[in-house]
């Protein structure tokens, strides 16, 4: 497996995250701006709710934010062990560990990003290939790490 190709495509589809949600939030403004009128309390009551819709997409776009930095922390460089940036492949799946950003193809593989304080993560840290793991009762083999 190439984990260049999976930083570069983890870091293209986290870039994509950031601009869908700052145009969602440049629009959310202008719709809010497009509010303003002297009508009555309807008027207040949606630029209330336009302004708490802003704050969501601002959270969100934190979060991609906290997620990019993970992921520019690490390196390709090849793993002994389960560690974050390592590239896992258990007989149940294959597995990055960097952000949690869901699942995308890789050399028509599946490839699962998973963060470091998830559950599956914490269940397998540490480990080298050849050695097991268990989460909800169901037994892992590490086959390889990148």
């Amino acid at each position: 497996m190439n984990k260049e190709e999976i930083i570069n495509i983890a870091k293209t589809k986290l870039a994509d995250k950031i601009q869908y949600f700052e145009n969602l939030i440049a629009e959310t403004r202008a719709s809010n701006n497009d509010t303003k009128s002297s009508m009555g309390d309807k008027y207040e009551t949606g630029r209330e709710m336009l302004q708490q819709e802003i704050n969501n997409l601002q959270r969100q776009l934190n979060e991609v934010l906290n997620q990019q930095a993970i992921l520019q922390k690490i390196t390709s460089d090849p793993s002994e062990k389960v560690q974050n940036g390592a590239l896992v492949k258990t007989d149940k799946g294959l597995f990055y560990i960097a952000a949690s950003m869901g699942e995308f193809l890789c050399d028509n593989k599946k490839v699962m990003t998973v963060s470091a304080e998830s559950p599956l993560v914490k269940a397998m840290f540490g480990k080298k290939m050849g050695e097991t793991f268990t989460i909800n009762n169901i037994n892992q083999n590490i086959e390889n790490i990148w």
